[in-house]
């Protein structure tokens, strides 16, 4: 593709990024036949190589427009169209240049300013978000039924292994999740511990950046890196050996963390150093799975199980058939799913700024994981969890939390039990 970009963007470093994602592309169209958005709404310029027309041509100085803005934001970025693509075009990096360029020139309505400001604060801060998700919770019988489909129970976190072991990783806390499932981290540090792994709740981190970055807030997702980073090296000074992220959405976050202050001396070479330690659940999982598979409660309940892979989970992160092969392993049945490579509808805040298609987007993924019954529905993502929930009575729950409880002993069995009791009764009234 040949590219004459802006004097203005085309000696910058987005510029030349940019520059050479636009080059690599040599519009085949591969990448339209996975994109959710394009399969719903059947628009070219809905589709991957439609946006990339429409970033060019922004970068190129012709007319953006609050259309322009409106394909960029329908894009989920599902990262779909990369495993699909056979150029290696970088889909990803591109949209979000893109948006930030046509968001900067087009501006805002007051209206979807003041939306994307709230949505920023009040899931940046923890005790913010926490306080109105238990007063969302106190007032769940009394709001309409699907904004009360929208608050997740609350959940207990369980016991946190005491610190034991000589090898030792990070799991960072992040920003939403400690509030809607604390189990989930909890879960993981017990699986670690199994298998001679202590895992360390790290305090003063917080969001990973990347709901401010995909919403054009790059200042702001670098200054969130960097108070990780300062808050995580400490500890890989001492040997901490991985960063394990158990939300698969910030987890492909941490890894780019070194293309995100690539420009910034002070902390590119620690920026680089956590990108490589960054590690999803599965990956120190399926390398112990040697020493974990004999601990497998083998009588426990059988579950049947759908697995939605999120798509920062197989896409960003490109791990693929690692987690089905884990609950496989551990005696879970897992049932065949279609269309898993095609994206949830969650996306971050995208369920919250596009609700009609993410809602429609639910909609297809259910009726996909909910074809042959399961008892459970397992995924790797926070986003994807509460979105689905809210469209169904079958549990969500992530996937290491079954593997906790398979590997448990005698838990498992009852809460594996219980799951399975829920799933029961929830497919009996609908």
């Amino acid at each position: 593709m040949e590219t004459r970009l802006l004097p203005a963007i085309a000696n910058t470093p987005d510029g030349k990024e940019a520059e050479a994602i636009l080059r690599a592309c040599v519009h085949c169209g591969f990448c339209t036949a996975t994109c959710p958005t394009y399969q719903l709404l059947g628009d070219e310029l809905d589709g991957p190589r439609g946006r990339i027309y429409l970033i060019k041509q922004a970068l190129e100085g012709a007319e953006v427009t609050a259309r322009t803005q409106l394909h960029l934001d329908r894009c989920l970025t599902c990262r779909s169209c990369e495993t699909t693509c056979p150029s290696g075009v970088r889909y990803g990096r591109l949209v979000d240049i893109g948006r930030k360029f046509v968001d900067d020139r087009v501006g805002r309505t007051a209206v979807d300013s003041a939306r994307r400001g709230a949505l920023r604060r009040g899931l940046l801060s923890r005790s913010l978000f926490g306080s109105a998700l238990t007063l969302g919770r106190w007032a769940k019988p009394f709001l309409p039924r699907r904004l009360a489909a929208s608050i997740p129970d609350a959940r207990s976190a369980g016991e946190w292994p005491v610190q034991r072991h000589a090898r030792q990783v990070l799991i960072p806390a992040g920003c939403v999740q400690p509030s809607l499932a604390p189990n989930i981290d909890a879960a993981t540090a017990r699986v670690l511990d199994r298998v001679g792994i202590s895992a360390i709740a790290v305090a003063g981190a917080g969001c990973c950046g990347a709901l401010s970055y995909h919403l054009s807030e790059h200042d702001e997702a670098r200054a969130l890196a960097r108070r990780n980073i300062d808050a995580w090296w400490p500890y890989i000074e001492r040997g901490a050996e991985a960063i394990v992220v158990t939300a698969s959405g910030c987890g492909v976050m941490v890894r780019e963390y070194d293309h995100l202050l690539a420009q910034d001396p002070a902390y590119a070479p620690r920026a680089k150093r956590v990108a490589a330690l960054a590690r999803d659940p599965v990956e120190l999982a399926a390398a112990a799975w040697a020493e974990l598979a004999p601990q497998v409660d083998r009588a426990g309940t059988s579950l049947r199980v759908a697995f939605h892979p999120p798509c920062t989970l197989q896409h960003g992160m490109q791990i693929h058939g690692e987690v089905e092969r884990l609950l496989a392993g551990a005696g879970f049945t897992l049932l065949p799913v279609t269309d898993s490579h095609l994206c949830c509808g969650s996306a971050g805040t995208y369920s919250i700024l596009q609700p009609d298609l993410a809602n429609a987007l639910r909609s297809n993924k259910l009726h996909a994981l909910e074809a042959h019954r399961p008892q459970v529905i397992a995924t790797a993502n926070i986003g994807c969890m509460t979105h689905l929930q809210s469209g169904t009575g079958i549990p969500i729950r992530h996937w290491i939390e079954l593997l906790d409880e398979a590997t448990s002993g005698g838990q498992a069995r009852g809460n594996a039990t219980a799951v399975g009791s829920a799933a029961a009764a929830s497919a009996s009234v609908g």
